[in-house]
Parts: C-alpha cells; structure tokens; sequence
C-alpha cells in the first residue's frame, strides 16, 4: 500500500528563478493552456518554492520536484533531480 501512495506523487518539471534561501529554490513552471475563447495557447506559469537539501541547484537549472508534506507555510515541494543544468556564458 506504501508503494502505491508514494507513485501517485505529482511531479513537475521547472527552471530555477532563485536559490538566495537556505535549503530552498524557487521554481518557475510554465504550463500551456488553450484560450477559451479564441482557441489560441496561452504560456502561464506559477513559482513554487522546492526543498533542496544539498543547497547545490543553481539558478537556470531544469529541475524535476515532486510534491511532498508541508515543510513550512510557502514549501510543499521537493527537487527531486536535476534534469539540466545552466549553460555558463
């Protein structure tokens, strides 16, 4: 039964906007979504704050976060892996 639980986890897939905090990135998610009305599709995108326990994600990181227990008022999410990382320039 634990196994089932841990599988149905909502995963997203965003890129790092800020690392400034302890232990915590703020990811940005962009999501398309048809219009209603006009049928055209819209970008949105929300930021979420995403637990990084090795303090090692840097911002312009693709990361993969997974939904997890409240870990404080803004933090319900937790990185799960690094899916790229930043080009430096």
């Amino acid at each position: 039964m634990n196994a089932e639980k841990q599988a149905l986890k909502r995963t997203l897939v965003g890129r790092v906007v800020s690392n400034k905090m302890d232990k915590t990135v703020t990811v940005l998610v962009e999501r398309k979504v048809k219009h209603p009305v006009y049928g055209k599709y819209v970008v949105r995108s929300t930021k979420l704050h995403a637990h990084d326990e090795t303090n090692q994600i840097n911002e312009g990181d693709m990361v993969e976060i997974a939904e997890t227990r409240p870990m404080s008022r803004t933090k319900t999410w937790a990185v799960l892996r690094v899916v790229q990382s930043a080009q430096a320039i």
